[in-house]
């Protein structure tokens, strides 16, 4: 391990924006590594990605978030890790306001925060939970407590036992293990975008999914 920085990105069917937000990230001050990890993709977002510089890791079949990232630990050889999501694009270039404090010293985990979105996307019951979850079992308030975009130094992936929690619950959990092992965690503003989801079908059931695996995680840290 090296004081150098590795992003993982997990996707899923993300061939239109991966490879902008590849380039973005392999754009950033001391990022060597770019893995990203194919979760059961069915366009050609793996070969989009290999073709913009990353290293692409496959789960076989779409496991979930957390699963992926999971996949994508195995790789890793910076000092300081860098989650992103797949769809942020040129704007993954922000990224850097979350890696600065952590390789600073300044945290163990940073967050990204995005701007108010343009158009309402959910009622934010599930970002309602997650908030109040951490804060029920931490004392800690957080204005992005499902943001994706995340920054940890070593010593935060040490507590975490490397690995994360399973499906969309990751970030939940997350923000809970390290806040109880006095963690340093932080929130920074970014000027990222990313696709916002609407009230479609599919929208809504990425949000009930999102809602029971967030619900799951605070379950499983009450005890």
């Amino acid at each position: 391990m090296n004081d150098v920085v590795t992003v993982i990105i997990p996707a899923y069917n993300e061939e239109f924006t991966i490879a902008r937000t590849v380039t973005a990230a392999r754009s950033l001050p001391g990022v060597v590594q770019v893995i990203v990890v194919d979760d059961g993709s069915t366009d050609k977002t793996a070969e989009t990605a290999r073709a913009a510089g990353a290293e692409v890791l496959r789960t076989g079949a779409n496991r979930g978030k957390g699963a992926a990232l999971n996949h994508g630990l195995k790789a890793v050889k910076g000092e300081f890790l860098l989650l992103l999501d797949a769809d942020l694009g040129d704007s993954a270039r922000e990224a850097e306001k979350i890696l600065q404090p952590v390789r600073d010293g300044q945290a163990d985990l940073c967050i990204g925060r995005f701007p108010p979105g343009r158009k309402k996307a959910g009622c934010g019951l599930v970002r309602a939970v997650a908030g109040a979850g951490v804060r029920c079992l931490t004392g800690i308030k957080l204005a992005a407590p499902l943001s994706g975009q995340r920054a940890l130094n070593a010593k935060a992936l040490a507590v975490l036992g490397w690995r994360f929690a399973p499906g969309f619950g990751v970030e939940t959990a997350m923000i809970i293990d390290l806040a109880r092992k006095k963690m340093v965690i932080k929130e920074v503003p970014v000027a990222m975008k990313h696709r916002e989801t609407g009230w479609d079908f599919q929208s809504c059931r990425h949000r009930a999914r999102q809602l029971w695996d967030v619900l799951a995680a605070v379950a499983a840290r009450l005890f």
